[in-house]
Order: structure tokens, then C-alpha cells, then sequence
């Protein structure tokens, strides 16, 4: 999706090409018209962090890297903004770290479904689950309740970029290891994270797979010493910090 009327030197370009992924993705059915919200209240965020990676991201992005080594079953749960916004980024970390990609959606229907996984085809994926709705989250009255028994019901760990809040409790009630993409530190899904990393998706993901390959020859010893050194309320201190010193620039 690079045929944006904007040159690449425009000082808003990233943000103005996210913006335009997620158009799209509507008219090709992946995203919802409510995905558009979604966007627009992440960019508020993004746009008081400076549209940057700050430190505590990278450190988290490191951390949810590390998780993934570790874990005997790790899943990337993919909803339609994901979808739109990084899909060759998610199926890069997918292989870099031994993980199934899993669709998962509010506005759940076969169409879309279909879209999505086909979506994820082609851009490189090869086996993609959520098309078999065998299993349930407790806790939830929703269509994110469902999941592959075998996908997200039997994870260890799992990477959920844009997550509802609700599902994201649920998650956690079950014990699963959750890694948290969000904008807004305030937002339930980052509060209940084990890691959460505010920053923008499209910046995120790829760091993970970053540091993912940089610690792909370490000890299981050195991993779980940078998981236990991880403090996700000091993570989310320096990023309210930082909006904040981002509101009063702009102010």
C-alpha cells in the first residue's frame, strides 16, 4: 500500500501512511469502520510521544522479545487494524521466534476472518489459526471469547498488539503471559500487561523482531534474568512522564 499521494519527506508521512493502510483496509474488509476510531485516538498519543520510539519502549520491546525465546507456545494475536497496519512485520517476527499468528476480532465475521487470514497468505504467511473457533476465554460474553483451543487457549505467551481491555483481563486471569502494544499507558489492556509497550505498532513490532534476533544465541539464563528484571509500572510511569512533557511542548 505505498501509493499515497505524499512524499516520503512530509514531516507527517508515517502517520499520514497509517492512516491510509487502515482506509484500505476497510475497503478491502479487514479493518472496521470503528478501527478508523481506534487509529485516531492512538495517533493523539503517538503525536505527544513524539512519534518516536522513547527508551522505555525499546527496553520493553526487549523484554516481550525474551518472553517469546522462552516460551514453549507462543502465539501474535492478530486483530484487523494489526492486520492492516503491519502484516509482513507480524509474520517476520512469527518466524523469527517459533510463534502461530491467530486472528482474533470484536466485529467477528466469516468474511472478515477470511480476509484477514488471506491477508496475512499474502504477505508470507503460511499457517495461520482463528478460522476454527474450537476453544473460549472465560470471563467474556463477546466474539473475542473465541479462540483456537490449540492457538491462543493453550498459549503461554502471547503478543496482543491493540487489545481490548476486557479480553486482556481475561488473559491474564488464565495466567497467560501477555504482551501488550498500546499507545495510551492509561488503557486497561497496558495496565494488566506482564509487558507492556507503549509505542506505535508499526514502530513496535519490528523492534521486537530486532532484539529477538539479537538474542536469539542467548542463555535461557540470560533471558529470564532480562524478564526478571522488567518493571512494568516503571515502564508505564516513563511513559505517562513522557506524554506529559509532550503535552506542555505543545501547550
Amino acid at each position: 500500500m505505498s501509493d499515497i499521494a505524499v512524499p516520503e519527506s512530509h514531516p507527517r508521512y508515517e502517520s499520514l501512511l497509517t492512516r491510509h493502510r487502515i482506509e484500505a483496509g476497510v475497503e478491502k474488509g479487514i479493518t472496521s469502520q470503528q478501527g478508523l476510531i481506534a487509529q485516531g485516538r492512538g495517533e493523539a498519543f503517538d503525536y505527544l510521544l513524539g512519534e518516536r520510539t522513547i527508551e522505555s519502549a525499546d527496553v520493553a520491546a526487549r523484554v516481550a522479545a525474551a518472553h517469546l525465546l522462552l516460551a514453549e507456545h507462543p502465539v501474535l494475536s492478530v486483530n484487523g487494524n494489526v492486520a492492516a497496519l503491519c502484516p509482513g512485520e507480524l509474520v517476520e517476527l512469527a518466524d523469527v521466534v517459533g510463534a502461530d499468528l491467530e486472528v482474533n476480532l470484536f466485529n467477528r465475521t466469516d468474511e472478515r476472518m477470511r480476509a484477514i487470514v488471506d491477508h496475512l497468505r499474502e504477505h508470507g504467511a503460511t499457517d495461520v489459526r482463528g478460522l476454527t473457533a474450537d476453544g473460549r476465554i472465560p470471563g467474556i460474553d463477546h466474539e473475542r471469547a473465541k479462540v483456537d483451543a490449540e492457538g491462543i487457549g493453550a498459549a503461554d505467551v502471547v503478543l496482543v498488539p491493540l487489545e481490548d481491555g476486557d479480553r486482556a483481563e481475561a488473559l491474564g486471569a488464565m495466567g497467560t503471559v501477555e504482551l501488550v502494544v498500546d499507545l495510551n499507558p492509561l488503557s486497561r489492556s497496558a495496565q494488566v500487561a506482564t509487558v507492556p509497550i507503549v509505542d506505535n505498532v508499526i514502530r513496535a513490532v519490528p523492534n521486537v523482531t530486532r532484539h529477538a534476533r539479537d538474542l536469539t544465541d542467548a542463555s535461557e539464563a540470560d533471558l529470564r534474568a532480562i524478564v526478571e528484571a522488567f518493571d512494568a509500572e516503571a515502564t508505564l510511569d516513563a511513559a505517562e512522564r513522557a506524554i506529559r512533557d509532550g503535552t506542555e511542548r505543545e501547550a
